[in-house]
């Protein structure tokens, strides 16, 4: 896909990944939509925030009837990229903290996509990304909600590639290893320099979304090379 003036939409757009992301398809002239909590530091005219809570389906039917009425075309990518995750042994969660992440990691992208997928369909293409997590690929020790919500993002990516791929659309799903942000700040792993950087993450999708129409990357897992450190496996 030739990026350049096309509508694109990101979740979570304040830090990490979504930030990186907005910057790049910036760099190549899309117009871009940040939906999240807390506006970015970023100052371009091409780029406009709608402060919306993902978790709430009236939030997110609100923001995209403003970008409905603001742009004159669909919207030719969406990125789910907001998600959290809380560590700790299954009994121990909260339950707010439970229905916290489901609701920002697995309901917000039905949110989002089914307000995006009709005029992508008319257009005969577009590409959605949903940004998963390698812990949606194998289950881990005391991550379980967020392996779950993870493990759900991967069932949905893979049946909405199935039902779009016939329309033109394209669905790619992401899973990311660990990534230098904050999303650590609720656990006593602290984040350093051989882990991601979203720079890294950003480049891949960015290339994913730009691969010709006939290409299309299903599943993107991205890890880093060294996690501990050269010389260390």
């Amino acid at each position: 896909m030739e990026i350049q003036n096309k509508l694109v939409v990101i979740t979570g757009v304040s830090k990490g990944i979504g930030l990186c992301l907005t910057q790049e398809f910036l760099k190549r002239g899309a117009h871009v939509v940040g939906l999240g909590r807390s506006k970015p530091d970023l100052n371009n005219n091409s780029f406009t925030f709608i402060q919306t809570n993902v978790r709430s389906h009236e939030e997110v039917d609100r923001a995209f009837e403003t970008i409905n009425q603001t742009f004159n075309q669909p919207v030719d990518v969406l990125v789910n990229n907001a998600g959290l995750g809380y560590f700790g042994y299954l009994e121990d969660h909260t339950l707010e903290q439970w229905h916290q992440m489901y609701e920002t990691n697995v309901n917000a992208i039905y949110y989002t996509s089914r307000r995006a997928i009709p005029g992508m369909k008319s257009a005969g293409s577009g590409h959605i990304v949903n940004i998963a997590s390698t812990a949606g690929l194998e289950g881990y020790p005391q991550v379980s909600g967020y392996c779950g919500t993870k493990f759900a993002v991967k069932g949905i990516s893979q049946s909405m590639y199935k039902e779009l791929r016939g329309f033109g659309v394209k669905v790619t799903c992401v899973f990311p290893g660990s990534v230098k942000t904050n999303f650590f700040e609720n656990s006593a792993i602290e984040p350093h320099d051989y882990m991601l950087q979203p720079i890294d993450v950003a480049s891949m999708i960015i290339h994913a979304v730009e691969a010709p129409f006939n290409a299309h990357q299903v599943n993107l897992e991205i890890r880093p090379l060294q996690p501990k450190g050269p010389g260390k496996s």
